[in-house]
C-alpha cells in the first residue's frame, strides 16, 4: 500500500493540528525521527516561537527544536491548506469543559472542519486530544463519511489518546506505550506502522476508537478516584490525630495489592480534574449516575478549603487571625518543576484567602506571573528574601528549587500541603 510505504520510507508529510503540551513535543518526535512535520495553531504566540526555534513547552528540548527548524523538518503556521498534501495529521486540540462542566468538542470540530475540505484522499487522520467515547466517530468519521470519504478505504481515522506527563523525567512522548483504536482494522494497522516509525515504544491495538477514548478516561478516572480516597483519609487521619504520611509510608511496604496516592491541597492539570466529567456527561446519555466518580470530584474539590482551615487553627493557635495575617504561598504550579499552572489549586487557595480577607503573596521559580481565571486578577512573583516577615508559609507545590532547611529555619509557621519536609524536624512545620 502506498501510504504505507510512504511511512515507511519517511516520505510522508506528517501534520499536526495543536502545538501545545501534547501537539509540540509529539511533532519534535515524529521530525527527530526524519519526517517533515508541519504544525497547525491559531495562536500567532506558539507559530513565531515555533518557527524562530524558540521552545515554550518544558518537555521540550530548546536545542533540539532548534536544529529541527534550521533543518527544514519542522515549520508552523496558522494556514491549514498547508496540510492539503499531508499524508498523517495528528489533531492534538484542547478539549476543555465549559462553564457547565460539559465537554467543549468546539476545537476538535472548528480542526475537522478546517480539515475536511482540504485532506487528499488515502491520508491517515489521528485524534489525541483526550474526549469522551464515541467523539471519533460522531465528529470525524462522520464529516468525512459526508464529505463522502469511505473509511477505511480511501480515508483513515483512529483514536490515539495522548499520555503526557509533564516534568516525568523517565517516560516523554517518544518512549510511553501508544494505545490506538482505529475505525477498521485496516485504521489500525497504518496507524500501528506510523506510531512504530516514529515512537520508540510498544503500539497496543484496540479494536475501536471508543475502547481508546474510554481508556484514557479510565487512566485519569482511576488516579482522580485513588487521590480523593488519599484526601478522604487525610481528613480523617486528623481528626483522629494520625500521620497520614507515616501511615501511607507504612501501606506502601506492602509488595501487592497497594498503590501509593498522596493527598494534596488540591488537584490539577488538564486531565485529571477534568477528564471524569467527560464520562459523567457521557454516563447520562445511557440513564447511569456515575456516583463514585462524581463524589471523587467533590472530596478532591474540597481540599483547599481544607487546607485553608487548617491555616487558620494553626494561626489561631499563635493568637493571629487570618484576616490579619500575612501568608507566603510556595509554589504555583500544579506539580513540581514544570511550568504549568492549568487547573492549579493555588488558584482556589487565593479566592478563600480573599474571602477571608487575608493579605498573601505568591512564589514560584517557574511562574513569574500567571492571571486567575476564577477572580480575573493577575499575581505576581515575589522574593523570598524576607519569609520570616510572613506569619505562616504554605508549600503548595514540592519544587525541588526551594531550600526546605532555609526555609524551615526562616519561617515563623509552615503548613506543608506536599510532605517536602519530611526530612525536617522541626515544630513549626505541620503538615496536611
Amino acid at each position: 500500500m502506498q501510504l504505507i510505504e510512504k511511512i515507511k520510507s519517511k516520505k510522508a508529510l506528517v501534520g499536526v493540528v495543536g502545538l501545545g503540551y501534547v501537539g509540540l513535543p509529539m511533532a519534535v518526535a515524529v521530525a527527530r525521527k526524519g519526517y517533515e512535520v508541519i504544525g497547525i495553531d491559531v495562536s500567532d504566540y506558539a507559530v513565531e516561537h515555533v518557527n524562530k526555534g524558540k521552545n515554550y513547552i518544558g518537555d521540550v528540548d530548546d536545542e533540539e527544536l532548534k536544529q529541527l527548524v534550521e533543518k527544514q523538518v519542522l515549520s508552523a503556521t496558522k494556514d491549514y491548506t498547508a496540510l492539503k498534501e499531508a499524508d498523517v495529521i495528528l489533531i492534538a486540540v484542547p478539549t476543555p469543559l465549559d462553564k457547565y462542566q460539559q465537554p467543549d468538542s468546539s476545537y476538535v470540530k472548528s480542526s475537522v472542519d478546517s480539515l475536511v475540505d482540504i485532506v487528499k484522499e488515502n491520508t491517515l487522520i489521528i485524534l489525541e486530544s483526550t474526549t469522551y467515547p464515541g467523539t471519533t466517530e460522531e465528529i470525524l468519521a462522520k464529516a468525512f463519511q459526508d464529505k463522502g470519504f469511505k473509511l477505511g478505504e480511501n480515508i483513515y481515522i483512529a483514536f490515539s489518546p495522548e499520555r503526557v506527563d509533564p516534568g516525568n523525567k523517565e517516560y516523554k512522548t517518544a518512549n510511553t506505550p501508544k494505545v490506538v483504536g482505529g475505525i477498521t482494522d485496516k485504521c489500525n494497522m497504518i496507524s500501528e506502522v506510523f506510531y512504530q516509525q516514529t515512537l520508540d515504544a510498544p503500539v497496543y491495538l484496540v479494536s475501536s476508537p471508543a475502547v481508546a477514548e474510554m481508556e484514557k478516561i479510565y487512566e485519569n478516572t482511576f488516579r482522580n478516584i485513588n487521590i480523593a480516597l488519599a484526601n478522604e483519609m487525610t481528613i480523617l487521619c486528623e481528626r483522629m490525630g494520625i500521620d497520614i504520611w507515616e501511615v501511607i509510608e507504612a501501606a506502601k511496604t506492602k509488595p501487592y495489592g497497594f498503590m501509593a496516592f498522596n493527598p494534596g491541597p488540591g488537584i490539577g492539570g488538564h486531565c485529571i480534574p477534568l477528564d471524569p466529567f467527560y464520562l459523567t456527561w457521557k454516563a447520562r446519555e445511557y440513564g447511569y449516575h456515575t456516583r463514585l466518580i462524581e463524589l471523587a470530584g467533590e472530596i478532591n474539590n474540597h481540599m483547599p478549603e481544607f487546607v485553608v482551615n487548617k491555616l487558620q487553627k494553626m494561626l489561631n493557635s499563635k493568637g493571629i487571625a487570618l484576616s490579619q495575617a500575612r501568608v507566603m504561598l510556595l509554589g504555583a504550579a500544579y506539580k513540581k518543576d514544570i511550568e504549568d499552572m492549568r487547573e492549579s489549586p493555588i488558584q482556589d487557595l487565593m479566592i478563600i484567602l480573599e474571602k477571608y480577607q487575608s493579605k498573601f503573596d505568591y512564589n514560584d521559580p517557574y511562574i513569574p506571573s500567571f492571571h486567575n481565571e476564577i477572580n480575573n486578577k493577575t499575581y505576581h512573583s515575589v522574593e523570598l528574601e524576607n519569609i520570616e516577615n510572613y506569619d505562616a508559609v504554605v508549600i503548595v507545590t514540592d519544587h525541588s528549587a526551594y531550600d526546605y532547611h532555609g526555609i524551615a529555619r526562616k519561617a515563623k509557621m509552615v503548613l506543608d500541603t506536599r510532605n517536602a519536609c519530611r526530612k525536617i524536624e522541626d515544630q513549626k512545620i505541620v503538615r496536611l
